[in-house]
């Protein structure tokens, strides 16, 4: 069952949608504007978030970018009245993953919620569980604020295993995220495992990288 929050200005509007959806077994959170929507998003986990643009106290780009920036990576949906190419550019640029243009059939909502749900997004720009952070922007990475020695590789392995956490990802995932088509021999990934171990034993945060065994590896506190 999918579980969404709709955070739209227009009541009549928001009832109506979440009457069809249900119907169609969604379970839907509402908030009326970009405040209420941004303080469910802290206390709650949702597959997708649909939110318009045009709203009073906090509109749905600022809302969206909030979200991003505190590492929230649950795929949004922009549902709006502006139609323009550089409205749709803005919106993508705000953090959305998808844009829907009103007026609009609920039979498209759904299809779009149904394909957003099955992944996280990758517009977050901040990686986080528990004292462990990851910033996508300046490829750094932090546990309680205190910087983490990371290569390259040790990166692009902790940002796999945290867009995941706290799912463990397989090992040929993780080989195919950071190597691609260019398989390396079958000891290389445990040689950086064992590296980004060390970078978190050095903060006593081993704990954080967890073996599935005969599966892969996870991040989870």
């Amino acid at each position: 069952m999918l579980n969404v929050l709709i955070v739209e200005d227009d009541k009549d509007l928001a009832s109506s949608v979440i009457d069809h959806l249900e119907i169609d077994g969604v379970t839907c959170d509402y908030a009326s504007n970009g405040v209420e929507g941004y303080s469910l998003i802290d206390r709650n986990n949702y597959q997708v978030i649909v939110m318009d643009i045009n709203m009073q106290e906090m509109d749905g780009l600022t809302l969206c970018q909030k979200i991003r920036a505190r590492g929230n990576d649950t795929p949004v949906l922009m549902l709006t009245a502006r139609n323009t190419l550089s409205n749709k550019v803005e919106g993508f640029s705000a953090g959305a993953d998808d844009y829907l243009v009103k007026p609009f059939e609920v039979e498209e909502l759904l299809l779009r919620l149904h394909a957003l749900s099955g992944r996280r997004s990758g517009q977050a720009s901040l990686l986080k569980t528990g004292s462990l952070s990851l910033n996508l922007n300046n490829r750094t990475g932090t546990i309680n604020n205190e910087p983490i020695k990371l290569t390259p590789t040790t990166f692009k392995l902790l940002e796999t295993l945290l867009r995941a956490s706290p799912n463990p990802v397989p090992q040929s995932e993780l080989v195919q995220r950071i190597w691609g088509d260019d398989i390396p021999d079958s000891n290389k990934l445990r040689v950086h495992i064992h590296k980004l171990r060390n970078a978190l034993r050095e903060k006593n945060a081993e704990h954080l990288l967890k073996t599935a065994p005969g599966f892969g590896f996870y991040i989870a506190c």
